[in-house]
């Protein structure tokens, strides 16, 4: 929206004193055109924005005037980008208590021609943060968790696996990740002597203490996260690896697209091809959409089970 942009120009304006619409226009990721266009309604609605040519010259705002936007406290500011980068805390949480203190706050430091514009987004804007035939699911140690993570604390944790065992734990809480609905503690956990990733909705209970924690200057949360998630989806597909050899006339190709194609090759008018179905339970299923159109070349075991389905198919017939 265009009310996020021109909040973020005058923003950069403040927190630079003065600054080139060239640089704007990189920050923003936008057009100069744009910039200058945006500075021109910025103008109009009253703010007083100067602009000076030369080595030395940019947009600034004129002296003595201010957005008001310092008596915005650190954790409104924490709260905002939180709110920004997609990571909103629970409506009701301690968290998000603060969130809407921010945004009232600054909604209140706008100009007024922009409040018509606030009005008609709270309006038609809604984010409703609970999945469709589940109940979101609930998150009591959350704040928490931020605060240890923010100030470097150590946590003790009560965590229960997937298995369903439950074990305490001592960590140096590193960052937290949310992928979809679900939230993520990364951080180092003692009695493991490395970093370890743990689902913030297996959490029985949480005590922060008042012991700090460096954090490691060479960890990135990003990168551990690339990699860990990456990893994990490389031990599915090695987990799921069913290969399945067929062979079927050219026409029926297509029917290929609607598999994870391994391999194949073209001779005599026919496609041999190798197919991953994953898992034997998986294939037993889902090959059976190909009899008519391909036959199973291995494995033994699957080539057997189709024999068996026709064989059943054909006797209804009889």
């Amino acid at each position: 929206m265009r009310i996020h942009r021109l909040i973020a120009i005058l923003l950069f304006i403040e927190s630079r004193e003065r600054v080139k619409a060239r640089d704007l226009a990189e920050a923003l990721e936008t057009s100069l055109r744009t910039i200058r266009r945006d500075i021109a309604t910025l103008c109009e609605a009253g703010i007083p924005i100067t602009t000076t040519t030369g080595p030395h010259g940019g947009i600034s705002l004129m002296e003595g005037y201010t957005t008001n936007i310092d008596h915005l406290h650190c954790d409104d500011v924490i709260s905002l980008f939180l709110s920004g980068t997609g990571i909103r805390p629970d409506e009701h949480s301690e968290a998000g208590i603060k969130l809407k203190q921010a945004l009232l706050k600054l909604e209140k430091t706008l100009p007024a021609p922009y409040a018509h514009d606030i009005r008609i987004a709270k309006e038609r804007f809604y984010f409703d943060p609970t999945p469709w035939w589940q109940e979101k699911v609930s998150l009591p140690f959350l704040d928490v968790l931020r605060k240890s993570v923010w100030q470097s604390k150590k946590i003790t944790v009560l965590y229960r696996k997937a298995n369903g065992e439950a074990s305490t734990r001592c960590l140096e809480p590193y960052g937290l990740v949310v992928k979809g609905m679900v939230w993520y503690l990364i951080g180092r956990c003692e009695k493991a002597c490395d970093i370890r990733m743990f689902r913030c909705d297996r959490l029985i209970k949480v005590e922060i203490s008042e012991e700090s924690f460096a954090y490691p200057e060479s960890f990135k949360l990003e990168d551990f996260w690339r990699k860990s998630s990456q990893s994990f989806k490389d031990s599915c597909d090695e987990a799921e690896y069913y290969p399945v050899r067929v062979k079927l006339p050219l026409k029926y190709g297509s029917c290929l697209s609607h598999y994870t194609v391994i391999n194949q090759a073209k001779e005599g008018g026919y496609i041999t091809a190798t197919l991953n179905l994953y898992k034997p339970e998986y294939a037993k299923e889902d090959i059976l959409e190909l009899v008519g159109r391909a036959e199973v070349l291995n494995p033994p075991e699957l080539r057997e089970h189709v024999k068996t389905c026709l064989a059943h198919i054909s006797a209804l017939y009889i």
